[in-house]
């Protein structure tokens, strides 16, 4: 094996390139590293890469991570050489009481301090990322998911580390259920991974609301009704299309909201919205990333992770609210099963795959939202 492999560093705000690393080893009995077949660059990491975080220099990216056992530790018995998996974004050691109740997106024993741990994002561990040819999985009988061999599926499946998951816990903190409508704000991957999951488990009506065309026609295309709110009050639009006021809704933009202009950050603006558009004893969630401190917010207090809400309006309406990180190894077996089945393809949203080479050129498009950027996967070992 070679003591050198490629990976994709962050070089201050606005800057990755390409660069030979160390090539990861196995720290620890349960450790395997994998030679990654395929990475997805998440919106996530965009925060990372426009300065709007802590992250510094020479940090890997990559938390939607998928590939081949290369090396096993003698603690591993569940994964063998060979073996096909996609990982959880979530780092998770299977022990603390949170995992052991589900909670696996709040591992208290991967952090010290923190309550839960991924790859290569700031603040979440000493662990690198996998926009890289190898990967080092700890923890790795709990957290890598099997898949099965070969090729076939690979889009679908790089999408299990994150998003799709993501999307299906934006309506699991709303509280849907089957035959209810919902309004989805924020028409990037999560969103229509969001809007796609409700489709998926029987919503009656689903509106999306962005200001991108090419992701309205997304959402429009899988049988959504866009809402453009440039063109008016969203909440105003969805209440006369639905004749009232939605089930639930979802917010998958977060922090870093517009508002009617499009370009000015307003980070309440969603959430009050969601307030708004939904009915008495509703429920909101917000699987959207907000942070405890912006060093690029708007104002001071946003700054501080301090935002005011309508909360008189959401006491008022009885509505329910939940919020977090999701915690994938909930969902993520049985959305394999639901793709290996035909049930469900939800790399509709992906419109790039490059090699390596090209991720630092798919980084600025897609944080420029030019040509068509909606989901980038990248493949460091090529071959896709």
């Amino acid at each position: 094996m070679p003591d050198k492999m490629k990976a994709l560093s962050y070089e201050g705000p606005f800057k990755v390139s390409v660069r030979e690393v160390e090539r990861p080893k196995l720290e620890h009995p349960d450790d395997v590293v994998i030679k990654v077949t395929t990475a997805a660059i998440c919106g996530s990491d965009l925060h990372m890469y426009e300065g709007r975080t802590a992250a510094e220099n020479g940090i890997v990216f990559g938390h939607e991570n998928m590939g081949i056992v290369e090396e096993i530790g003698t603690g591993v018995t569940l994964l063998k050489k060979g073996d096909r998996v996609v990982l959880p974004f979530n780092v998770a050691d299977g022990r603390c009481s949170n995992c052991e109740r589900g909670y696996t997106a709040f591992c208290t024993g991967v952090n010290p301090g923190f309550a839960g741990g991924a790859y290569g994002y700031v603040a979440m561990g000493p662990y690198q990322g996998g926009q890289a040819q190898y990967l080092r999985v700890p923890y790795a009988d709990f957290n890598a998911l099997v898949l099965p061999p070969g090729k076939e599926h690979e889009a679908d499946f790089a999408l299990l580390a994150d998003i799709f998951p993501t999307g299906w816990h934006g309506l699991e903190l709303a509280g849907f259920k089957p035959g209810e409508s919902v309004a989805v704000w924020g028409a990037g991957p999560v969103g229509l991974m969001a809007a796609y999951s409700a489709l998926i488990r029987g919503a009656c009506r689903v509106y999306v609301v962005d200001q991108v065309d090419a992701r309205l026609q997304a959402a429009e295309k899988i049988g959504c009704t866009p809402i453009n709110f440039r063109k008016g009050d969203p909440v105003e639009q969805i209440i006369q299309a639905n004749d009232g006021m939605v089930d639930r809704a979802v917010d998958a933009v977060g922090y870093q909201a517009v508002d009617a202009s499009g370009s000015k950050e307003k980070p309440n603006i969603v959430l009050d919205q969601l307030i708004m558009v939904t009915r008495p004893t509703g429920g909101l969630g917000i699987p959207g990333l907000y942070v405890p401190a912006d060093p690029g917010a708007p104002d001071a207090q946003s700054g501080k992770g301090q935002i005011l809400l309508s909360f008189g309006k959401l006491f008022e309406k009885g509505l329910s609210l939940g919020t977090g990180q999701c915690n994938v190894k909930k969902y993520n077996r049985y959305l394999r099963d639901l793709i290996v089945s035909g049930r469900a393809k939800p790399s509709f949203v992906v419109s790039h795959e490059v090699g390596i080479e090209d991720a630092p050129t798919a980084y600025e498009k897609f944080d420029k939202r030019v040509e068509g950027y909606t989901k980038v996967l990248i493949h460091p070992n090529g071959g896709f």
